[in-house]
């Protein structure tokens, strides 16, 4: 009996992978500060729960499969107070924003065609191409002038006549780069000259720093080729609640969406309730996060400044910094931290970023690291980082 060909090609995450090396040390007694992956320390709304537990039936019961009424009720709310035009039955619920990138993805590709990424871009795009039989091909930003999009010619260059759709988050996660509306506007009739789709990952959308404005590429034009994807668990805290939701004003596109979300029957009923309270938090809770992440994310940039040999650009959004390391590999380095260094008991682990990437050899000398601890702990993090850089550079001069 054989594998599947989807199984075997299926990437491992770079996020994820080093898991068992970060275990190990945990095991041998040394803290692990993990800026690996996007998993907030800040405190899930209390609301969440309330509503949990406002729940008085004795069964737990399918929901519909586009998701409870009062929640997409709730979510179109939400939208139109950020000036996005979504009605409640322009969307459909998802467990989690994964879900609703793979129902985007599935309605508007066949297997063997093609999407279009910005890389660096979320490892988990390449996964999900995989998973329904897509290729991918990526347009290339660049470290040195902060990851902004690529030019038309650059864009060109990964568009074949199987490019189906072009999909991206802004607020970009790895980078923390926010798109400006000229950039938009730019990605957008580039699609529409291709006869592309555009599928905007808005996960990040309040958390955005320096004076800007939080918006949605569907405040810029929300035409019949554009889908925009969202989710609960950055904005709320709330990872493990696998609430998401995708949104398109196309009859058609959401129509067949509708059709994958029945075929796996509904989004989950009690994080749906938890979901409907932590709507109800207005700008004053999204304004509170905002400012935390973007104290961090100055601590984050000092501190690396201290770093000799480094190089990176200031995030402007979300809660990632994508840095470049005076290392010849990246994931040897990480790997290293975890099976090989520690500082006063302690070590940290980031995410190599050559997997953020699907241009071979790109990305090598480049890590992604999450700001999703205290500053104070993010402070004694990349101190501990720069110790380990220093010491890892020191022992592979003498080889």
């Amino acid at each position: 009996m054989k594998i599947s060909q989807r199984g075997i090609f299926m990437p491992s995450s770079p996020i994820r992978k080093l898991v068992p090396f970060a275990q190990k040390a945990k095991d041998r007694g040394v803290k692990v500060y993990h800026l690996n992956i996007g998993q907030p320390d800040i405190q899930t709304p209390k609301v969440f729960f309330d509503y949990v537990n406002k729940l008085s039936d004795s069964v737990v019961s399918y929901s519909p499969s586009d998701g409870i009424k009062e929640l997409k009720e709730a979510f179109s709310k939400y939208f139109r107070s950020w000036e996005i035009d979504v009605s409640a039955d322009e969307l459909l619920v998802t467990s989690g924003g994964s879900e609703a990138i793979l129902f985007a993805l599935a309605a508007v590709a066949d297997p063997g065609d093609e999407i279009m990424l910005i890389e660096p871009f979320y490892a988990n795009y390449i996964g999900f191409a995989n998973m329904l039989g897509l290729k991918v091909r990526a347009a290339t930003s660049r470290i040195s002038n902060g990851y902004r999009l690529p030019d038309d010619e650059e864009l060109s260059k990964a568009l074949t006549a199987r490019t189906k759709a072009i999909l991206f988050s802004n607020p970009s996660n790895p980078t923390g780069v926010v798109y400006t509306e000229d950039e938009l506007r730019r990605l957008i009739e580039f699609a529409r000259r291709n006869d592309l789709y555009v599928i905007c990952d808005e996960v990040y959308r309040e958390m955005v720093f320096d004076g800007i404005k939080p918006s949605s590429i569907m405040t810029i034009d929300s035409g019949q080729d554009i889908i925009i994807v969202d989710s609960i668990s950055k904005r709320f805290s709330s990872c493990g609640a696998r609430i998401g939701c995708v949104a398109t004003k196309n009859n058609e596109v959401y129509r067949t969406m509708m059709k994958f979300a029945q075929a796996r029957l509904s989004p989950p009923t009690i994080a749906q309730l938890g979901t409907i309270g932590l709507l109800t938090l207005g700008k004053e809770y999204t304004d509170s996060v905002r400012r935390e992440y973007e104290l961090r994310r100055d601590v984050v940039f000092e501190e690396l400044s201290k770093i000799d040999g480094i190089e990176m650009q200031k995030p402007s959004g979300a809660f990632y910094i994508s840095v470049k390391l005076p290392v010849e590999n990246a994931e040897e380095f990480v790997t290293w931290m975890l099976t090989d260094f520690s500082y006063d008991g302690s070590t940290v682990m980031v995410a190599p970023l050559e997997g953020f990437y699907s241009s071979e050899g790109v990305g090598r000398k480049e890590v992604r690291i999450a700001y999703v601890l205290s500053s104070e702990k993010m402070k004694i993090a990349i101190e501990v980082l720069a110790l380990g850089l220093k010491e890892f550079n020191r022992s592979f001069a003498t080889v």
